[in-house]
C-alpha cells in the first residue's frame, strides 16, 4: 500500500498546450489509487499564498482538449530566495501534503529540484512548447506549437507564392532551436535558423537571392528569436541584394489553442505516471519519454544539463531545402 495519502500539483512558468490534461491525469490517477489531490493556483505564487484547493473527478472534466491550464501560473520572485522556498515546503508539510507534481519548464524544475532539498517529495512534467528539457525526446506542448507554426507557413506559402515574394517566419527558442528546426523541415523551408548553429547573414542572402535565380516563386526563412530577430534579417538581406522579404512574428500564438492528441496523449502518460512514482517512494525526478518508453531523472541533473541538439535532422533539412 503506497504511503502516500495526499499530493498536489502546480504548473508553473509559460502556460503550454497539454498542462491541462497532465493536472488531468494526475488528478484523477491519484483518485484512482485512494490519494487525496490538492491544485495549487498560479504556480509556486499560489504556493506562496497557501492557495490550494482540494480537487475530484469533477474539477478536471472537460479540460483534457483545452490550452492554457486551469489552474493558472505566474511568476514568482520570492520563490527564488532561500526564504521563499523554505516558507512554500513548511505550507506543504502543515497541509499534511506528501508529495508534489510541477509542471513546467527549467525555471519550475529549478523550484521542484530545492523543493526536494528541503526534504518534499516531487515529481517534475516537462510542460515546455520550447522542447528544452534535457532526458525527454519531448516536451509537453511542443507538437503542438510545431503544429500551429507549420500551419502558418503553409499560409503563408500561398501568399507568398502568389505574390513571388520570399517570408520571415520568427518563432519561440530562446535557447532551444526545435521549433523552427521540426516546423522547417514540415514544411520545407529553404533556411532554417537556430541558436545551436552559427550563421552568416551574407550567405543567407545569397541563398534567398539564389533561390529565385533557381526559379523558386517563394522563399521561406524560419528563424527561431534566439537565434536573430525576424526583421534583422530581413534588414541584412534587402541592403545585400534588393530583397524585402515579410516578416511575420508567431510569438504567443504558439502557446495557445487545442493540444494535438500527441500531447494529450504524452500528458496523460507522464502525469499518471508520476503519481505511481511517488508511490512506490520516488523524489526529485524528473518524468519523461525516450524511444516511447517512459523514465525518471534525477531533476538535479536535468537542471543542470544542456539538452543536445539534433545536427542529424538540422543537416536532414538542409539537404533537402535545395
Amino acid at each position: 500500500m503506497s504511503a502516500v495519502k495526499s499530493i498536489a500539483v502546480l504548473t508553473s512558468g509559460g502556460d503550454s498546450q497539454g498542462m491541462n490534461a497532465a493536472v488531468r491525469a494526475v488528478v484523477r490517477s491519484a483518485i484512482f489509487h485512494g490519494i487525496e489531490v490538492y491544485g495549487v493556483q498560479r504556480g509556486y505564487q499560489g504556493l506562496l499564498n497557501n492557495d490550494l484547493r482540494q480537487m475530484d473527478l469533477r474539477s478536471v472534466g472537460d479540460i483534457i482538449q483545452r490550452g492554457g491550464t486551469i489552474l493558472q501560473t505566474a511568476r514568482c520572485k520570492e520563490f527564488m530566495t532561500a526564504e521563499g522556498q523554505e516558507r512554500g515546503a513548511e505550507i506543504l508539510r502543515e497541509r499534511g501534503i506528501d508529495g508534489l507534481v510541477v509542471i513546467g519548464g527549467d525555471g519550475s524544475y529549478q523550484g521542484a529540484n530545492k523543493l526536494s532539498k528541503l526534504g518534499i517529495k516531487t515529481m517534475g512534467l516537462p510542460g515546455t512548447i520550447d522542447n528544452d528539457i534535457p532526458f525527454t525526446d519531448f516536451t509537453i506542448g511542443f507538437d503542438t506549437a510545431v503544429s500551429i507554426v507549420v500551419d502558418a507557413i503553409n499560409k503563408l506559402r500561398d501568399t507568398m507564392t502568389s505574390h513571388e515574394r520570399s517570408s520571415i517566419v520568427e518563432v519561440m527558442g530562446r535557447h532551444c532551436g526545435d521549433i523552427a528546426l521540426y516546423a522547417g523541415l514540415a514544411s520545407g523551408a529553404e533556411t532554417i535558423l537556430v541558436p545551436e548553429v552559427p550563421f552568416d547573414l551574407n550567405e543567407v542572402s545569397n541563398r534567398m537571392a539564389d533561390n529565385f535565380r533557381h526559379g523558386k516563386r517563394h522563399s521561406i526563412i524560419v528563424v527561431a528569436e534566439g537565434a536573430a530577430r525576424g526583421e534583422d534579417i530581413a534588414a541584412a538581406i534587402t541592403k545585400n541584394n534588393g530583397i524585402e522579404p515579410r516578416v511575420t512574428v508567431l510569438g504567443h500564438i504558439q502557446r495557445g489553442g487545442a493540444p494535438t492528441h500527441n500531447d494529450r496523449v504524452l500528458a496523460s502518460r507522464l502525469g499518471d505516471f508520476a503519481v505511481r512514482k511517488l508511490m512506490e517512494g520516488d523524489s526529485g525526478k524528473s518524468c519523461g519519454i525516450i524511444k516511447g518508453e517512459l523514465v525518471v531523472t534525477d531533476i538535479d541533473t536535468v537542471v543542470n544539463t544542456k539538452k543536445s541538439f539534433n545536427m542529424d535532422m538540422y543537416d536532414l533539412a538542409l539537404r533537402l531545402s535545395q
